[in-house]
């Protein structure tokens, strides 16, 4: 059996101006690799309605699961909530539970609960509300789209929220072997182990340090077997 697949949609035009750097790809890559979910693509779309629309329906249809990251807090780009359940033909309006939730959250913190602060608690309908135990404002889950916030802190506990209640698959291995010489020395008895192992991973990632160059080759797959064995044959082409 094949490990259920995930996507991202990374939202918001402070990633693609480049005023914010995302970290969130990187920590949901590494959170899904150990539960057996191969993270298989990522878009960055800005805050624009249709982009975001488009970008849900071609992923959820496409791949098991779809994690968003951004555009569901209180100010007037944040849409991301909206073009969830315009993407799924859902109503959507403030939800008593998730509105009980920042009521007494901002009742403990003495903050008001404004018509700001109660745009997080607009969920479309059929939603399962995602747990929030940061900052309390609840990301949502529609379908196969797990919905967001993109503050990091935020967005890795609810990732630990969401991950216990997906099934996952078999976990990605890897090894890494660092060579000394050029990629171009090792191009070719790199591509002979690969097709000798059809169904591992080999990937090359070049370096240069203090004037060498070198490749870091990384081996990955399900089997932890057939990793051992292939990192041993290219330990042998290339010893240290």
């Amino acid at each position: 059996m094949t490990n259920p697949t995930a996507a991202m949609i990374v939202i918001g035009d402070e990633i693609l101006s480049g005023r914010t750097r995302d970290s969130n790809m990187h920590y949901l890559a590494g959170e899904l690799t150990k539960v057996g979910i191969d993270l298989r693509e990522v878009r960055v779309v800005s805050d624009d309605a249709a982009a975001i629309i488009a970008a849900v329906k071609a992923l959820s249809a496409a791949h098991t699961h779809v994690f968003t990251s951004g555009g569901i807090g209180p100010t007037h780009d944040d849409i991301t909530a909206d073009c969830i359940a315009q993407a799924f033909d859902r109503h959507i309006d403030v939800r008593d539970d998730a509105r009980a939730l920042l009521a007494a959250h901002y009742a403990r913190t003495g903050s008001e609960l404004n018509a700001a602060r109660l745009r997080m608690a607009r969920i479309p309908d059929g939603a399962t509300l995602i747990e929030n135990p940061v900052s309390t404002a609840p990301g949502f889950t529609v379908g196969n789209v797990h919905v967001m916030a993109g503050v990091p802190s935020v967005f890795q506990a609810m990732v630990a929220s969401v991950l216990p209640t997906l099934t996952g698959g078999k976990p990605l291995l890897s090894q890494t072997l660092r060579i000394q010489r050029g990629e171009g020395d090792i191009a070719g008895p790199l591509a002979d182990l690969a097709q000798r192992y059809p169904d591992l991973s080999m990937g090359s990632y070049p370096f240069q340090l203090n004037g060498v160059y070198g490749a870091n080759i990384v081996i990955r797959g399900q089997d932890g077997a057939r990793v051992d064995a292939a990192m041993a044959e290219l330990s042998a082409l290339f010893p240290a």
